[in-house]
């Protein structure tokens, strides 16, 4: 199957039909469907089954309960608030009840007398990029008549969430544009050629822009919405894993034309000889992808399937409408460095090659030290904090953090925010009892039922999604289940942060042993073999817990970070395993197939020379595809790119490089283990 697609995809006329089909192809998705319209929407972290879901879903049949509030602070700290300060607060107040079309409430005084707040109801209904826009009109409403000296800040969980859609505002085109950058950049610097960087660039870019829209489609099948920080990983997957293939075909067709005098066959050769490796990994990434399916957070659920969409359209185009479009040109296409043939590079010279032949020449001792050195570096996990409160999600300033903070200087900090208790409504007193004299609730109060049952809103001290609010929602639960027939349910968006908390908790229980699972089984059919997918698998982890440790040290003492996003190890040991064993798979199955004719050691020499470059190559662009995550102005999407991106390295620079020759060196043929291999004629001293 290999030969035939390599003969389909490079000859004459079938390279132009396989380019034509693709081309029709890609036309028939664009018309079916457009790229993921909620792409500037923020993610939904919260699990359906949760509580705080369950509140949500409750109280739309309450009166006034399909809204999320705005809270607009005003405040003068140079004083007092004048007459005049309120009555512009009522005419403003007018203002917002137009812009909603609703009544807003009327001004709340502070106790000190220097600030007011006004609550905005939002429909809830209004999401993404949408309510950013309705945000932002009622921002803009009031502020050109302010009084001087007067501050108008909105704020809670409406403008919250306006101002983290806002941050995927355009992100698909930044991002696009900023990884096609890098990507170009290195893909020059690592072909050293004016032209043959283009034809892997259009392949990757139009598989990206193809991808986007067949991702929207199927998640549109099942139900589910793609929010922008899926979009974005998804486009910077299909570049960084596009581009490895890419490299790596294109490296064994340089080599085969050394070998060769006709550009097509060596290009047929290429695509026979890196296909498996290429499939293999791809297989790989994509099945832990889909294990992201078993999650019970929704935006976990859409990358897994977004993502792994979006793979699967990179293989196709890296195995059928790369090699054909290669095949249009000559070796000429390499101009400058052309490749002759009659020049085979199967020599025993170069950086990569002198690495590996020093590694197994003493395996043990350099095994020791790069365990250290991993290790060293697990210790940054030492102290871990997880969990960024609500004000802590942005990199840049946005006004509902610092109306936030106004507001905490004057009100309990959870005004912002209420809690919502719903219960039945003959334990109504009793519940309202027992919430207000609850340890960090600065008041309650009794608000309308429905169906038999009440609402109750509480406010907290303490501001919303810190340890010390998601602890006072954590009693509140707590002492609500022994009242009696209350069936009490709390909600808000304290609860629902604390809900996605203790669903990404348990999708790393549950999910990362999946996706280690499914890694492996991947790895015992493609290896075939029991022994090399048990000890891969083992080294990927400690180096994945390595990677976490280096970026967790990182995010804290270089970016000052308070904390590690909940989201944030799934993801991060999600990539790093499935593209760390990508990496693993390119390597292994070059030393296997050298295997039969050098033996075990020098094959692995042999393969981390030819495949040193390719693989140092694709791991500098995958590691600068995620750092573009960077663009984006969320802590959570900046944390996922660091990490992954020095994980990366550190699997390409030391994994790749040193410790798997060393593992390689120290088990020898057993390493193959049930396959049976013949030991070659070398030796390891050769």
């Amino acid at each position: 199957m290999r030969s035939l697609l390599g003969r389909v995809t490079t000859g004459k006329v079938s390279a132009w039909v396989v380019l034509a089909v693709t081309v029709a192809l890609t036309a028939g998705v664009m018309a079916l469907g457009s790229s993921a319209g909620s792409s500037g929407s923020a993610p939904d972290p919260l699990p359906d089954s949760a509580e705080s879901a369950q509140v949500s879903q409750l109280q739309k049949e309450f009166p006034g309960g399909d809204v999320l509030p705005a809270v607009a602070v005003i405040a003068r700290e140079d004083g007092k608030l004048t007459e005049s300060d309120r009555a512009w607060v009522a005419k403003a107040s007018k203002r917002w009840a137009d812009v909603v079309d609703t009544e807003v409430s009327p001004p709340i005084p502070a106790p000190d007398g220097k600030a007011l707040i006004v609550s905005i109801p939002v429909s809830a209904d209004v999401s993404g990029l949408e309510l950013t826009d309705l945000v932002g009109e009622l921002r803009d409403t009031v502020g050109n008549d302010r009084p001087d000296g007067l501050t108008v800040q909105l704020t809670g969980g409406a403008a919250f969430a306006g101002d983290i859609s806002s941050a995927f505002e355009g992100a698909d085109f930044r991002l696009l544009a900023v990884t096609a950058a890098v990507v170009a950049i290195l893909l020059i610097l690592t072909y050293r050629s004016p032209v043959l960087w283009l034809v892997p660039l259009i392949v990757i870019g139009l598989a990206d822009r193809t991808a986007a829209v067949a991702s929207g489609i199927v998640a549109s099948w099942f139900g589910m919405s793609l929010d922008g920080s899926t979009s974005g990983i998804t486009s910077v997957l299909v570049f960084g894993a596009g581009t490895n293939y890419a490299l790596l075909l294109v490296s064994r067709y340089r080599e085969e034309l050394r070998r060769r005098a006709d550009h097509r066959e060596a290009l047929s050769a290429a695509v026979r000889g890196a296909s498996e490796a290429i499939i293999a990994s791809n297989l790989t990434v994509v099945l832990a992808l889909l294990m992201l399916l078993f999650s019970v957070a929704p935006n976990n659920q859409a990358l897994g399937l977004s993502a792994a969409v979006g793979l699967v359209v990179a293989l196709l185009f890296a195995l059928f409408a790369l090699p054909a479009a290669l095949s249009l040109f000559g070796r000429g296409l390499f101009w400058p460095f052309i490749p002759r043939a009659g020049h085979d590079e199967k020599s025993r010279s170069g950086l990569w090659f002198r690495t590996a032949a020093a590694v197994v020449r003493r395996p043990a001792a350099v095994l020791l030290v790069a365990l250290l050195v991993l290790g060293t570096l697990i210790t940054g996990l030492v102290g871990l904090k997880v969990g960024l409160s609500q004000t802590d999600q942005f990199r840049v300033d946005a006004e509902s953090v610092d109306g936030l903070d106004t507001l905490s200087e004057h009100f309990p900090p959870g005004a912002a925010d209420p809690v919502v208790i719903l219960a039945k409504a003959q334990t109504k007193q009793e519940v309202l009892e027992l919430v207000r004299g609850t340890d960090g609730v600065a008041q309650a109060r009794p608000g309308g039922s429905s169906d038999g049952l009440v609402q109750i809103t509480a406010t907290l001290d303490d501001a919303p999604a810190t340890p010390a609010s998601i602890n006072t929602i954590r009693t509140l639960r707590s002492d609500l289940d022994q009242v009696s027939g209350a069936d009490a349910l709390v909600g808000g968006s304290v609860a629902k942060d604390l809900d996605s908390r203790d669903g990404a908790e348990r999708d790393l229980m549950v999910v990362v042993p999946l996706i280690l699972l499914m890694v492996l089984l991947v790895l015992f059919l493609v290896l075939r073999a029991i022994v090399t997918p048990l000890v891969l698998i083992t080294i990927n982890v400690t180096s994945t817990l390595a990677a976490l440790g280096l970026g967790v040290w990182v995010s804290d003492h270089v970016f000052g970070f308070p904390a590690l996003d909940v989201s944030a190890p799934l993801y991060v040991f999600l990539f790093l395993v499935a593209l760390g064993i990508d990496y693993t798979v390119f390597l292994v199955l070059r030393a296997r197939e050298e295997t039969a004719e050098l033996g075990t050691v020098p094959a692995m020499v042999l393969a981390v020379g030819l495949t040193g470059g390719v693989i140092t190559s694709g791991g500098v662009v995958l590691a600068s595809v995620f750092a573009v995550l960077g663009v984006l102005p969320l802590i959570t999407l900046t944390q996922v790119g660091l990490i992954v991106g020095l994980g990366i390295l550190l699997d390409t620079f030391l994994v790749r490089t040193v410790v798997v020759p060393a593992v390689f060196a120290l088990f020898g043929d057993r390493i193959w283990w049930p396959a049976k291999v013949r030991a070659g004629r070398h030796t390891r001293e050769d």
